[in-house]
């Protein structure tokens, strides 16, 4: 026979037939129900739900069996929720579901108990009652008199549905005890689950039990610890005491960081043999030095590495302008890292003259990746124990820089800038240079050792940035490194240098207020031609410093308000014009050639002249040449003999003169191979009488077949001759390629000829055509200055 009652679905519990269950209410649907059932005869169908996250179940959503219950209190609490307490009446199954207005009401049909008797039956309760019992005692959140109740019912469908009610298993098993009609097979069920459930209290105690014991053993000793502090403390041994507390520390320290396997064996060593010393004996001492060491690591500890590569690029940009070769190559690191989440710290090499912002820029790296920033200046750094420690057995031994710096950053992955690595010395305590080698070798400096520690350290995850204004390294340790060069500034760029960080920095250095003191474009760019000639920005940042402090005095004694500094009144602030800004020669010269030249600081106008003397046919040179430099003028040279009727030029010529080639400057070391072509020019220029154009400079070795070679600093020397207002720059062939790399402003301020033979040079740097002339070996002969006449027996002969 079946009946129609509103239906009240239940998220993760079932109820049985006997049972009082509170329950919380809080769907429209099911408080609808609830309202429904309250008006008329308070009956209802409780069912439960397969899946607890159903806000809406459909008749699929639900299990076929449920219980029939009645509503015996109702309260509705002021978050809009229903507190509801229900009492389970009798098994019913779940006919059909259907909607009725705002609740659902379901037809369902009861589901008696089968009829069992016997002695079977009466032995399985009385084993389901003892064995309630156990479970009771390990599970505390039953009730102590439950065991008692349950040994009070003899009706055995009751008793299964009381236990399976109480007993804390899944849903799913609570519905399977639900669904099944037979009191014994139930109360069958219900006992295994038991005892499954027993299984797992049992070790749950056991674990509590161990960890209460644990506990008890350390409040013991923290006690004992105590008791001996205090008779220490009554003794009067106050050192004792300050010992006790340092191996106690030291000893927390060993258990809390996370070292790996090789340090916290040797640290837990240590510490053993700390305690057997004399507090006040200097192995102690030593002892105590290492712990603090070895423990004052940053183990484990890491900075959480920036993803944000637009960020990085915004911070890059904000810190330096230009540089676009190094923040790209930055920023595809960040890229790679935040893809990968592990990148072996990569060894960049910032490569470049004073004051172009190498240091500042290895601030900014660190700044753009969220890493701990730290230098090491190596200029000077001679002893190699300087990077890899001294061993403990001399007295006063300490851990190598990298070792203490790490400890200084507190994470194991910040910035490490070796400042000025070029400047590395060398003498009888050994090669600091080759030390570095483990340090920066990504494959090595995982497993890197110090001398001190005598432990592996991982330097892995360190990013390793070094600055050197030269590549006068080992070639080793220049091979772990990827060289970045920084060439220096253009006159643009130095201006926007100047505009967007060094005035505002200097105005406030001295104290300026806003208003004060203004330096006009058009000052400004005579400052940077007039007051200074170099790659980075450090001299013209001197500069503006000298002109805040001119004006800040003339501002203090009165005369003046505010300052406007402008090429007209320069002079008056910057003292007398330190630089010709222009052309290096003011007219077309015989013999006097402009040449480009690299060095440590930057591009340099290189002159050349040579002169012709009477003489022997003889090179002669002067200016403090290298020796690469003295074989570039002997190539050249001979280079000219071999060619000399095609320039124009009678070979008889070198019979009787000498040439004179100078390089001005005489004081200044000069050397390299890229003045060939220069020397060239200037030696063709003089023998033939024919000018060199003013405008032009050139830059390229030359063999003795007339081929112009390549030469490296390239965008160094276009900045010299962009300074130095030449038009036209003549560069080897194969450098050509390299004018990609070139900015852009370069390019269009000059008009570079990418050349591959001499004649080519000769044709755009003579301010005539040279006109080859015959010459053959009868001319050779006749031209030969006459034999000298030696005098035999008083007579001349020829």
């Amino acid at each position: 026979m079946t009946s129609t009652f509103p239906v009240l679905p239940l998220r993760d519990i079932v109820v049985f037939p006997h049972m009082i269950v509170p329950l919380f209410v809080g769907r429209d649907k099911s408080v609808a129900a609830l309202e429904a059932a309250m008006a008329a005869d308070k009956e209802i169908y409780l069912v439960a739900q397969l899946d607890p996250g159903e806000d809406d179940p459909a008749r699929d959503d639900l299990y076929t069996m449920g219980v029939t219950a009645t509503v015996l209190q109702l309260l509705k609490l002021p978050d809009g929720t229903v507190r509801v307490l229900v009492e389970g009446k009798a098994r019913a199954t779940l006919e059909t579901l259907e909607e009725s207005g705002a609740y659902l009401t379901a037809t369902v049909a009861p589901v008696a108990d089968a009829e069992v008797e016997g002695p079977e039956l009466a032995a399985l309760m009385r084993s389901v009652v003892d064995q309630f019992e156990n479970y009771a005692k390990l599970n505390r959140k039953l009730p102590a008199e439950l065991a008692a109740q349950l040994a009070e019912i003899e009706a055995a469908g009751q008793l299964s549905d009381t236990v399976a009610g109480n007993i804390q298993v899944k849903v799913a098993e609570k519905q399977a005890l639900l669904m099944e009609a037979d009191p014994l097979k139930r109360l069958e069920m219900a006992y295994a689950l038991m005892e499954g459930e027993l299984g797992v209290l049992q070790v749950e105690k056991k674990i509590k039990s161990r960890v209460k014991r644990q506990m008890e053993k350390t409040q013991r000793e923290y006690y004992l610890n105590e008791q001996l502090k205090a008779i220490q403390r009554e003794l009067g041994n106050e050192g004792e005491e300050g010992e006790g507390d340092e191996i106690a520390e030291l000893t927390q320290k060993i258990a809390t960081l996370k070292l790996s396997k090789e340090a916290r064996t040797k640290a837990t060593a240590e510490l053993k043999k700390l305690k057997t010393m004399a507090p006040m004996s200097a192995e102690a001492t030593v002892v105590r030095n290492y712990l603090d060491v070895l423990l004052g690591l940053p183990w484990g500890k890491k900075s959480k590495i920036k993803k944000d590569i637009a960020a990085a690029q915004a911070v890059l940009d904000e810190d330096h302008y230009a540089l676009e070769k190094v923040k790209d190559r930055i920023v595809e690191y960040l890229a790679v890292q935040a893809r990968t989440n592990k990148l072996k710290g990569p060894i960049l090499c910032l490569v470049g003259p004073p004051g172009v912002g190498k240091t500042s820029l290895g601030k900014s790296i660190a700044k753009a990746t969220g890493r701990e920033f730290i230098r090491q200046s190596l200029g000077g750094v001679r002893d190699e124990a300087e990077i890899r420690g001294h061993r403990r057995t001399y007295i006063g031994s300490l851990p190598g820089k990298v070792v203490t710096n790490l400890k200084k950053a507190g994470t194991s992955n910040p910035l490490f800038l070796l400042d000025e690595i070029d400047k590395l010395g060398q003498d009888f305590r050994g090669d600091p240079a080759s030390a570095l080698l483990e340090v920066l070798d990504p494959e090595q400096n995982a497993r890197f050792n110090d001398h001190y520690l005598e432990i592996d350290i991982d330097l892995s995850d360190v990013m390793f940035v070094c600055t050197a204004n030269s590549l006068n390294l080992p070639q080793p340790l220049l091979d772990r490194m990827e060289i970045i060069r920084l060439e220096g500034y253009t006159e643009d760029e130095k201006v926007e240098i100047a505009e967007r960080h060094l005035i505002a920095k200097q105005v406030q250095a001295h104290g300026l207020k806003p208003g004060e003191f203004t330096l006009t474009d058009e000052g400004l760019r005579a400052l940077i031609q007039r007051y200074t000639r170099e790659a980075g920005v450090r001299t013209l940042e001197r500069e503006v410093a000298k002109l805040c402090r001119k004006a800040l005095r003339q501002i203090l004694e009165g005369k003046v308000e505010s300052v406007t500094v402008t090429p007209d009144n320069l002079a008056e602030f910057a003292g007398v014009q330190k630089f010709r800004h222009g052309l290096s020669e003011t007219e077309d010269q015989i013999g006097a050639v402009t040449g480009l030249a690299w060095t440590e600081v930057g591009g340099e106008l290189l002159t050349i002249e040579s002169v012709t003397v009477p003489g022997k046919g003889q090179a002669k040179v002067t200016g403090k040449l290298g020796d690469v430099m003295k074989e570039s003028v002997q190539a050249a040279y001979s280079f000219v003999q071999a060619r000399a009727p095609s320039f124009g030029i009678k070979p008889s010529l070198f019979h009787r003169k000498d040439i004179h080639i100078h390089l001005p400057e005489g004081a200044v070391p000069k050397d390299g191979p890229s003045a060939g072509i220069g020397l060239v020019t200037s030696i063709v220029s003089t023998l033939t009488g024919v000018a060199v154009r003013k405008e032009v400079a050139m830059t390229g070795e030359v063999t003795l077949r007339g081929r112009v070679l390549p030469i490296g600093g390239l965008k160094e020397k276009l900045l010299a001759a962009l300074r130095g207002g030449i038009e036209t720059v003549l560069i080897p062939k194969e450098n050509e390629k390299d004018l990609a790399e070139i900015p852009a402003n370069i390019r269009e301020g000059l008009r570079i000829v990418p050349v591959s033979h001499v004649d080519e040079v000769l044709k755009l740097a003579l301010t005539h055509p040279l006109e080859a002339i015959d010459w053959t070996e009868a001319d050779e002969l006749a031209a030969l200055p006459p034999a000298p006449i030696t005098p035999i027996g008083g007579e001349l002969h020829h």
